[in-house]
């Protein structure tokens, strides 16, 4: 992506993230990390003013220390605050919950084990030269992820939002994130290709790094947890069906049933329940303007992961 000299100014930037069960001394390293790039973004001029708060969907409030340990005089982030939900809403209806009071000019959506580069939140902003942009993510390390974007002006289908910025006033244009229809995986999905449907642009900048401790297995492949492998399915079967691709569903259930695979076989079953009761998703982009299906992916993807 061509790099630009500098980043405008921006305002005020609000950092969300969504806890469940996450470790303390992630959390800690978490922060610092955050406070280092806030330090720079605002000594650059790029905001004058980056706060955090967590949305906890633990089953206790037993992180809330690890949080408010860092709401103390002298940080480079205006606040630090805490906010349990009592509940598991999973991670699109934890977001919308806290951009219920957004009134920040961005938002920084990030996994609660992210470590920001210094100047990442810099990098981030500079994207934002171009009044199109509506997302830009920045690159996730040890791990890039695989999908394709264009090397000069970093357009991609869709942005991860383990990391990415947004500005508040296309949130609030958007509706937030479609927490009816996914709870865990796909909701960035959803938001992205919404994003480009309403004329904006998703962008990748590999010059914004962030370290996301995701590990491969033994075998050099992605190994998924149970909760991951169920909601990733579930989410499948909703994207494909929210945008006009019938025969994906069809396809995708087809090889659920044959696999015989509980767990594939649950998150069918619980598909078919919501068609049954009326409770899918209102489809949109019947021209396929902006949805990507290829391979099990969103996108073209650069390299086999």
């Amino acid at each position: 992506m061509a790099e630009l000299s500098t980043a405008p100014f921006l305002g005020t930037l609000r950092v969300h993230s969504v806890l469940y069960g996450n470790e303390p001394s992630r959390i800690d390293q978490a922060i610092a990390h955050l406070e280092r790039a806030a330090d720079i973004a605002i000594a650059g001029g790029v905001f004058s003013e980056i706060s955090l708060v967590y949305g906890d969907c633990s089953p206790t409030s037993e992180l809330e220390p690890a949080v408010v340990a860092y709401a103390r005089p002298g940080s480079a982030l205006h606040g630090v605050e805490y906010r349990y939900f009592d509940a598991n809403l999973g991670s699109a209806q934890g977001h919308n919950r806290l951009l219920e009071d957004l009134v920040d000019d961005y938002v920084l959506i990030m996994n609660p084990d992210i470590m920001m580069a210094p100047n990442a939140l810099v990098e981030l902003a500079k994207s934002f030269v171009d009044a199109r942009a509506g997302m830009v993510e920045a690159k996730q390390l040890p791990i890039e992820h695989p999908k394709e974007y264009d090397l000069v002006s970093g357009e991609t289908s869709w942005a991860a939002t383990a990391c990415t910025m947004i500005p508040t006033s296309l949130i609030r244009e958007l509706g937030g994130f479609d927490h009816e229809t996914f709870f865990l995986y796909c909701d960035d999905v959803d938001f992205s290709w919404r994003v480009r449907l309403a004329g904006k642009k998703v962008i990748y900048r590999p010059s914004a790094a962030a370290f996301h401790d995701k590990r491969l297995g033994a075998k050099g492949k992605w190994v998924a947890g149970a909760a991951e492998k169920y909601y990733s399915a579930e989410a499948a079967l909703m994207l494909a069906y929210k945008y006009h691709r019938e025969d994906i569903v069809a396809d995708v259930l087809k090889y659920f049933r044959i696999t015989n695979d509980e767990t594939l076989l649950a998150a069918a079953k619980q598909f078919e329940t919501r068609r049954e009761t009326g409770k899918l998703p209102m489809q949109i982009d019947p021209s396929h303007k902006v949805a990507v299906f290829q391979d099990g992916a969103y996108a073209p993807h650069r390299f086999v992961m």
